[in-house]
């Protein structure tokens, strides 16, 4: 049996980690003092365009913020996180940071697919920030075909095939069908 060891180091170590030459196309994430390196799933990255997609579709009739994809890192709660897809307000952030690796301000909404490398001990850890940074969260689960949302002070619901995502506050009249991600 092999026994892998988690080697927690400060944030400033995971700062000169991620801007070494070796790691300039590669994407990591700060979790529980953990470097992370997340990995490309095909996938789950089709599944966050569907979101991706949606979202700038409701965003043109709506012109209230930004959406970005996993390379758009935030710093939620000390850590650093790529989530899949997120929502920043314009009255939250008004213009993206363009010389920030990892952005200063939480988004409201973040969406991360779950993938075979995810384990339960980073998410429960990444819920747990994002709730406490105020930022909605959609966990979408490729397997079992449903989205668990988490908000904040709210209990956790879970949508099947045959429910909708809404966007809460953040995105008022926003709606995407679960079984929409799950297609061909």
């Amino acid at each position: 049996m092999v026994v892998q060891e988690r080697i927690r180091v400060p944030i400033e170590t995971f700062e000169q980690f991620i801007n070494l030459p070796e790691n300039a196309d590669r994407l990591f994430e700060y979790i529980g003092g953990e470097i992370v390196e997340v990995p490309s799933n095909p996938y789950s990255s089709k599944i966050a365009m569907l979101i991706v997609g949606a979202l700038l579709n409701y965003l043109q009739q709506n012109d209230i913020g930004h959406v970005t994809g996993e390379a758009g890192g935030y710093r939620i709660s000390g850590e650093r996180y790529a989530p899949d897809v997120a929502f920043i307000s314009y009255a939250r952030q008004p213009e993206l940071p363009y010389h920030e690796q990892y952005n200063p301000n939480p988004p409201e909404l973040a969406v991360e697919v779950l993938s075979p490398s995810d384990t339960d001990d980073r998410l429960r850890i990444k819920i747990g920030n994002y709730l406490a940074a105020g930022t909605v969260l959609w966990l979408v689960s490729p397997e079992a075909k449903e989205v668990e949302v988490y908000a904040p002070g709210q209990p956790v619901k879970v949508i099947g095939e045959g429910g909708t995502l809404d966007g809460g506050d953040a995105l008022p009249g926003f709606g995407l069908a679960v079984k929409a991600l799950f297609g061909r």
